[in-house]
């Protein structure tokens, strides 16, 4: 358990200079807010309209499919590293895993989540 401590004391020093860096801007920066500091900013130009509406479910879609498949690597490969001295009950587990995500890729795929239109 020692060897935490450091990763734990370097976690809370970063949390901690962070934190009174953006104290510090928010106490001691400028405030002066003008039309054009509040105005909405595009790339450089003029926002040639506000925007209005919902965005289509689609997007959120894809973003979730792209997080399902970014947790899956992120375990698969750790996995990989050390099969061999998981054994039988490894390749058991990561099967258990990985059918459970495809069940979910089957069924986002069954739903029309891959279909961009």
């Amino acid at each position: 358990m020692s060897e935490y401590i450091g990763v734990a004391v370097m976690f809370v020093m970063a949390g901690g200079i962070a934190a009174l860096m953006v104290l510090l801007a928010s106490t001691l920066g400028k405030k002066n807010p003008t039309p054009e500091k509040l105005a909405p900013f595009e790339c450089g130009q003029e926002p040639f309209s506000l925007p209005m509406g919902r965005l289509a479910v689609k997007f959120y879609l894809t973003a979730i499919l792209f997080i399902l498949f970014d947790v899956e690597l992120v375990f698969l490969y750790p996995w990989a590293v050390v099969f061999g001295e998981l054994g039988t009950l490894g390749l058991i587990e990561m099967g258990i895993f990985l059918g459970v995500l495809m069940i979910g890729f089957v069924y986002a795929w069954d739903n029309g989540a891959l279909d961009w239109k």
